[in-house]
């Protein structure tokens, strides 16, 4: 196979991964029942007149399943925090003990659960969407080639690749979403 069929491949391969492993961080970001670093990642607090993300302002860490700890490397950033985790809408009440702030992490209620798995199918959704985007792109690089004087045999057998690819693909992503909503139904 010429080195410019195999270059179109592996770049359709790394944009999969790519869209598989942003779909896992976004699917992390879901709680699923139990307490995890990755459910604060989106609250964005006021640092000396910047939004910042909350990583970077405090140590996020989940002691065990149902509770999470922030301890701010500035003492006089907890009201700040505070007042951000209880306007993010995430429905948790923190409690602040002088230096670090706690989060009890409620279970959740059926309905809860009804609509994390519902906004799970759409981030699985735009995944396959990413995809076979990617696929369509890189089916069409193919197709230049062959203009450009790739025999075209080796095209097809390259578009049978990317297909298998795009199938790869979809798989870890359905797997994903089995697993999350598995885990986001499990009492």
């Amino acid at each position: 196979m010429e080195d410019s069929v195999k270059k179109v491949l592996n770049s359709a391969e790394e944009g999969m991964q790519k869209a598989v492993d942003h779909l896992e961080n976004e699917l992390l970001k879901i709680r699923a029942g139990k307490a995890h670093p990755a459910i604060l990642e989106t609250i964005k607090v006021d640092y000396y007149g910047t939004l910042t993300a909350l990583n970077f302002v405090a140590n996020l860490s989940a002691p065990d399943s149902k509770t999470l700890t922030i301890q701010p490397f500035e003492k006089k950033m907890i009201p700040v925090i505070e007042k951000a985790i209880v306007e993010s809408n995430l429905g948790f009440t923190p409690q602040n003990d002088g230096g670090i702030i706690r989060i009890n992490v409620p279970p959740l209620t059926e309905e809860r659960r009804k609509v994390l798995v519902k906004q799970v199918k759409e981030f699985c959704e735009e995944g396959r969407v990413a995809v076979r985007n990617i696929r369509r792109e890189h089916n069409e690089q193919l197709k230049k080639l062959q203009k450009n004087g790739v025999e075209q045999d080796t095209v097809k057998t390259a578009e049978a690749e990317v297909q298998k690819l795009t199938d790869k693909y979809i798989k870890k992503i359905d797997d994903l979403l089995y697993k999350k909503e598995e885990e986001i139904m499990k009492v």
